[in-house]
Order: C-alpha cells, then structure tokens, then sequence
C-alpha cells in the first residue's frame, strides 16, 4: 500500500486529523482548560476504519499534550482504550 498518511493538528479548528492522500480519514477532537488537553471525540470515516488512523491521531495527540507539558482528559472510549493498550502515556491522565 502507498497511501500517504499524514495527520496535522489543525489547531483553528482544534482538532487532529488524519489524511489519506489528501483526503480526510478522520479526526481526534480536543479543547484545552487550565493546561489540561480535553479529547471528547475520536471519528474514522468508515471506509478507512480498521487501518491504524484512531491510533495515529491518539498517539500524535499525546505526544502534543507531553511536549508542551499538558494533561489529559481522554473522555473518547477510543482515547481511553488506547492510553491502556499503551501504558506510557498513563501519566499523562489528569487524575479525577
């Protein structure tokens, strides 16, 4: 396969995206309050579900929120799931 993935913070719009060839294969959206990243929103459009793309944005976005020293709210399941299949962003889980 040689799609070209890409996923970008578009910060207007506050929400990372990832494009397949240019084309939008979904989006991660978030809201930042008193240096917490909030997630409340994980879509992949259906033709490209299954392929990585969640996982790429989630991975992108935590990268983001540990580099400019941030906590995090994954209010999306997905956000969630992914921070327990990957333990080394747990720390970065705003505690309740």
């Amino acid at each position: 396969m040689n799609d070209e993935v890409t996923v970008v913070d578009n910060q207007e719009r506050k929400r990372y995206e990832a494009r397949v060839n240019g084309a939008l294969a979904g989006v991660l959206a978030y809201s930042v309050h008193d240096g917490v990243v909030v997630m409340p929103h994980t879509v992949v459009e259906p033709q490209y579900e299954g392929r990585g793309f969640g996982g790429l944005m989630a991975e992108r976005a935590l990268d983001d929120a540990r580099e400019h020293g941030l906590k995090v709210s994954p209010q999306c399941w997905f956000v969630a799931a992914y921070i327990e299949k990957n333990p080394q962003y747990a720390d970065l889980v705003v505690s309740r």
